[in-house]
């Protein structure tokens, strides 16, 4: 096949990227910082994230999956798998470096009966999502396995009201009551947003992941975090639309005046989402580029009459920090990034 050049790319910051992971080490103080690295690297490319993390001297990595563990086996890194072992991972996980983290009373039995080696435990403090019970941990459980880490997660860490922060401190302290209890060499507690909470929810081991990538799930990491992902995307067609007509599905915006308009290889099949209608923002130059109409699958349409010069084949840059794309659009700052798909070419610099 011919190779063809592809009309959307994601300028992604290798030094930023890395700046993050840095910031965060320093704010986690004697912790160790890993990287979660799951969903491809939050979309990046997980290969790609991981390579320059390790190079910055990250030394744990996250995956949700065995086949996501697999991917990144010939770094040779140290990886966790959070979704721990079903029956039909139990051959690979006996087979790779990759270890699992159990969270269920069956995961454990499960790997304890097929002589499993170091493993990572997942105990629930309140999230009620995955883990193993603390009392089922106190009762014995876990004797006889040996665990790396027992790790818990955060239900409101990125929440700042009275009852987000009380949840946060019964969770940290029901997990601070297991130390010692386990034999596990290391404790971990703080997702992203957990490091930001402070050294009490450190432990040994912090598992960012958003904050890596340019996400700031609490006000205390503004200013700390650099933005790692920068889309742009091709012009498909300039024209003019006259006063009184509109644009895009459901006719939602209509020119109040002759208006240059530029329409872009971008959609919501790309996860710039319909709610980015009349709201997101592109740019080329100085210039701001406003939305206009509906997002569709592949389609975007810009007012442009603020760049006479751009045309057909150019691109434009398109905002896309995290905490402000999140507002405009409605979404969390996770489903932007993991909704990145594949039909932008990734360019690290």
């Amino acid at each position: 096949m011919v190779p063809t050049s592809l009309p959307l790319r994601l300028h992604l910051d290798g030094a930023a990227l890395v700046a993050n992971w840095r910031a965060l080490a320093a704010m986690a103080g004697a912790a160790a910082c890993g990287a979660a690295v799951k969903a491809d690297g939050y979309g990046l490319g997980a290969i790609d994230v991981a390579t320059r993390l390790a190079g910055a001297g990250c030394r744990d990595f996250f995956v949700a999956t065995w086949a996501e563990a697999a991917a990144l086996a010939p770094l040779g890194l140290s990886v966790s798998v959070l979704h721990g072992v079903r029956a039909a991972d139990l051959a690979a996980a006996l087979a790779g470096p990759a270890r699992p983290v159990l969270s269920t009373d069956a995961q454990v039995a499960r790997w304890r009966e097929a002589g499993g080696g170091r493993c990572d435990v997942m105990v629930d403090t309140g999230m009620n999502r995955l883990g193993v019970s603390a009392d089922a941990v106190r009762a014995g459980l876990l004797d006889g396995l040996a665990i790396d880490t027992v790790m818990s997660h955060l239900a409101c860490a990125d929440d700042d009201d009275a009852a987000g922060m009380a949840m946060n401190e019964a969770q940290r302290s029901a997990f601070a009551a297991l130390a010692g209890v386990t034999g596990a060499s290391r404790m971990s507690l703080a997702n992203s947003a957990g490091v930001a909470l402070g050294a009490g929810y450190a432990f040994d081991l912090v598992r960012p992941g958003l904050a890596l990538y340019g996400g700031v799930p609490r006000a205390d990491l503004a200013g700390r975090i650099r933005q790692t992902v920068f889309p742009a995307a091709e012009i498909l067609q300039r024209r003019c639309v006259p006063a009184g007509a509109t644009v895009g599905y459901n006719a939602t915006w209509r020119a109040v005046r002759d208006t240059e308009v530029a329409i872009i290889n971008l959609g919501y099949a790309d996860g710039y989402f319909r709610g980015f209608s009349d709201r997101g923002v592109a740019r080329a130059g100085g210039a701001a580029l406003p939305v206009i109409g509906r997002v569709s699958m592949d389609l975007v349409a810009l007012d442009v009459t603020a760049a006479p010069t751009l045309a057909e084949g150019d691109w434009v840059d398109i905002d896309f920090a995290l905490p402000d794309a999140a507002a405009a659009s409605d979404m969390s700052q996770y489903e932007l990034l993991t909704s990145l798909g594949q039909r932008y070419e990734r360019r690290w610099r």
